[in-house]
């Protein structure tokens, strides 16, 4: 079997994963209308963290990482406007 092929294949499943663990949170998150238990923190780190896969990967050249994490970074990113959004609307509930 060809290494490269390999690589890739391995590379792309990995993006795969990462990329669709993401779905189940932004799903709940929607539905819920809340995202109090989303720590910013970890949001916001994770969110620069692969930022900086997506810049390594377009570095290298790296098709698998490229796509995965754009798509993550995305759904990241997502989940960030909504757990703003939805926060913001808790505060201003809770002074109501």
């Amino acid at each position: 079997m060809d290494h490269s092929f390999l690589t890739e294949t391995v590379g792309s499943l990995a993006a795969v994963c990462t990329t669709i663990s993401f779905l189940p949170q932004l799903i709940h998150v929607w539905r819920r209308k809340s995202a109090k238990d989303v720590s910013m923190s970890m949001l916001l780190l994770f969110i620069f963290g692969f930022g900086l896969w997506l810049v390594y990967g377009f570095r290298i050249g790296a098709r698998p990482i490229i796509i995965g994490q754009s798509i993550t970074l995305a759904l990241s990113l997502a989940i960030l406007a909504l757990k703003l959004r939805y926060d913001r609307s808790s505060a201003d509930a809770a002074i109501l």
